[in-house]
């Protein structure tokens, strides 16, 4: 079995990023939109495939009305 890159801080990130989307009600598809990315930048992100940046966060959290620390 391949060892994660992430770790368990980063899973809680991404935990509490699609839980507020979720929350939210909203789509990958609508988040991806606001964001002009694609669908499956969001679904990448959410499943661990890709990896975020402190920038893309920082629009999340934004996007989400909370503040960045929420998700850290």
């Amino acid at each position: 079995m391949p060892k994660s890159t992430y770790t368990d801080d980063y899973k809680v990130t991404i935990s509490r990023l699609k839980k507020v989307r979720l929350e939210l009600g909203l789509k990958q598809e609508d988040v991806a939109d606001k964001l002009g990315k694609p669908q499956s930048f969001i679904s990448k992100i959410e499943c661990g495939e890709r990896r975020l940046d402190i920038a893309e966060l920082k629009e999340l959290a934004k996007l989400y009305k909370k503040d960045i620390t929420h998700f850290i």
